[in-house]
């Protein structure tokens, strides 16, 4: 499939999920910045496909983007991580959605199984986005983080090769 068409606006959400639903398909979703994709966000990604039949990946606009990580981020625009995104062979599809919460988005995509990253808790989750998805039926699942694997390390270790103090080496 084109990687392109796996990007669908989120007015077309809602009876993308319905054709899914009539096809018998168990959606898992999970949403995030996902601003420089690293292999942490890969092994995240292929291990929440595995919770059901196709993945919908949920991508912070860069203005939700900037709201939650600072100014200077996003470092990829919205269009950018949901291309790379796309192009994964694990994820099915990818929504851009605009609001800080993903409430809206959720309440759209109505997933069976939505999966978070282990830097949550179901306590630190947003409690309207795990209330929406447990009223809609939805299993929650938190998977570990790879650790060592984040953007905000990665951002960090090229500020210290910036400014000479890291090492050029690569592993």
């Amino acid at each position: 499939m084109n990687l392109r068409k796996k990007i669908i606006p989120i007015e077309a959400l809602s009876a993308w999920r319905e054709t899914l639903r009539a096809s018998g398909r168990k959606l898992v979703v999970t949403n995030g910045c996902f601003d420089i994709l690293h292999a942490g966000h890969v092994t995240y990604l292929e291990a929440a496909r595995g919770y059901g039949d196709a993945l919908l990946v949920g991508v912070n606009s860069d203005e939700s983007v900037r709201q939650l990580k600072g100014p200077d981020r996003p470092v990829n625009s919205e269009q950018d991580r949901a291309t790379v995104l796309a192009a994964l062979a694990c994820v099915d599809a990818v929504c851009i959605f605009h609001d800080l919460e993903a409430t809206r988005f959720l309440e759209l995509a109505r997933p069976d199984v939505w999966v978070k990253g282990g830097d949550y808790t179901l306590d630190t989750l947003n409690q309207t986005e795990r209330r929406l998805v447990e009223r809609l039926g939805g299993k929650i699942i938190i998977l570990p983080l790879v650790p060592g694997k984040s953007t905000t390390a990665l951002l960090e270790r090229v500020a210290r090769l910036k400014s000479g103090s890291g090492t050029a080496h690569n592993h």
